[in-house]
């Protein structure tokens, strides 16, 4: 009985990752440079990613628990999401901000612009899903 909701369940959860990233990514940084002081909206966003990417990473470890034996191709586009949020988590966001307390203007560009890319991996991915769910 429960196999029957399972399909619906996941699509609803991926098109929470897909809308969460995407507001996030777009929205909240934007919001936050734009109405507070550029210091306070790093100390901000410095505060808010952690929590990010542990909505990203549970997110994406639940639509794999309820798609790996009905969907193989959305498992693994999901692994690949949680799996380099973990990376992105535990070791470019400690360098991100390394980069940025030490003045190391090049590195910190290369390593945001890094992990903007891979948001927008992750977005896109997402995406593909939804319309293979629907599909």
């Amino acid at each position: 009985m429960i196999g029957v909701y399972l399909p619906t369940a996941t699509l609803l959860l991926v098109a929470l990752l897909f809308g969460g990233m995407f507001l996030f990514s777009v929205a909240f940084a934007a919001f936050l440079f734009r109405y507070l002081p550029q210091h306070d909206a790093r100390m901000l966003i410095r505060k808010a990613f952690p929590p990010f990417y542990l909505f990203v990473i549970i997110s994406s470890g639940l639509v794999i628990a309820l798609s790996w034996t009905s969907d193989l191709f959305s498992t693994a586009l999901m692994a690949f999401v949680m799996f380099t949020a973990v990376a992105a988590r535990q070791l470019l966001m400690p360098a991100i901000n390394h980069a940025t307390d030490m003045a190391l203007r090049k590195r910190f560009v290369w390593l945001h612009g890094l992990s903007v890319v891979l948001t927008l991996i992750h977005i896109f991915l997402s995406g593909m899903i939804l319309v293979h769910l629907v599909q």
